[in-house]
């Protein structure tokens, strides 16, 4: 029995951002179709300055995989003190019929790439059609995959960005009128980018309320990325209030999303929740409804968003004969 090995640089060049939408959509689509299982991921906080660790764990139906991440981000002396990344990833595939490991790959982009992709899902189908600026809150990666893949399903008329760092905002300015075109608006402060969003995107390691209920206009949609454990938070609970919540999972978002914070202050209960982006995906629910409403896409990241995608990985590597084999079961 052989184990395919997938190496970073390998990886980046056996999928496209297209691709990566296409595997999420197929995701969310599955999850409300009953073809997951899909255990409650575990979550590990390590004592500062370290960051966190999150393992998940999915089982699809459809393609008879069954797939093992562990992602952890926020190591911030990881660079300088050992001379790797602050955030990893490492998937492992199974063959779900034997159960065998069919392949290990780096899940670094993986998570990156699809998280980008879930945040453009979103915009498909509850930002409001004409929308044409961004706001984004955080300037790291993330927010650079979420632009990555919006721009593949809007055009996008201007970015409005907001970091603490003003170093870290000029360089992202630069990246992306580089990358994109699109013209990047540095702003003084939060509530200034905020103000200009038809799409506000919220990529940060927020331990608390980044963004007020009354800096959000009307029609307003909400990309919110950051929060996928409790004591992590980017949005002022009261904007939940009068708005239209989209969760990828309710079990996880009421437990661990932005979701929990106006849960736990009684501002909401699950019965206001909308519903889940794949009934919407699949024609169960609406999406958007009107100009005038206040959307939030609530997103604390699946197992089987990572299981699509390091799957067509996977399969694309078989297809084009890139990476190394070698024999895990003798």
């Amino acid at each position: 029995m052989k184990t395919l090995l997938l190496k970073k640089d390998e990886v980046s060049k056996l999928i496209s951002m297209k691709e990566v939408i296409g595997t999420v959509e197929e995701a969310y689509k599955a999850f409300n179709s009953n073809q997951v299982v899909q255990p409650s991921y575990i979550g590990i906080d390590l004592p500062s300055p370290r960051g966190d660790i999150d393992f998940k764990l999915g089982y699809y139906k459809s393609n008879e995989v069954i797939s093992m991440k562990a992602s952890s981000g926020g190591f911030i002396d990881n660079p300088t003190t050992h001379g790797v990344p602050s955030g990893m990833g490492t998937i492992l595939l199974f063959d779900a019929t034997t159960c065998a490991l069919i392949c290990v790959m780096d899940g670094s982009l993986i998570t990156g790439l699809r998280t980008g992709a879930c945040g453009a899902i979103s915009v498909k189908v509850l930002a409001r059609k004409n929308a044409k600026k961004i706001a984004s809150i955080g300037t790291g990666n993330q927010a650079r995959m979420q632009i990555r893949a919006i721009s593949e399903v809007m055009k996008i008329g201007e970015i409005h960005a907001w970091n603490r760092n003003p170093d870290t905002l000029s360089k992202f300015k630069t990246d992306i009128e580089s990358e994109f075109g699109i013209p990047v608006m540095m702003a003084n402060s939060k509530k200034e980018a905020v103000q200009q969003a038809d799409i506000l995107i919220t990529t940060t390691r927020g331990k608390g309320s980044l963004v007020e209920a009354d800096w959000v206009k009307p029609g307003t949609h909400i990309v919110a990325i950051g929060t996928d454990q409790q004591g992590k938070q980017e949005l002022d609970p009261e904007i939940f209030r009068n708005a239209k919540v989209v969760v990828d999972s309710i079990a996880q978002c009421t437990e661990k999303g932005e979701t929990w914070h106006p849960l736990n202050k009684n501002i909401i209960t699950k019965d206001d929740i909308h519903g889940e982006i794949g009934e919407i995906l699949l024609g169960k629910k609406p999406g958007r409804e009107n100009d005038e409403e206040i959307t939030i896409f609530d997103s604390t990241g699946m197992a089987i968003q990572d299981n699509t995608t390091s799957n067509k990985i996977y399969q694309n590597a078989i297809e084009r004969n890139v990476g190394t084999f070698f024999e895990f079961i003798e």
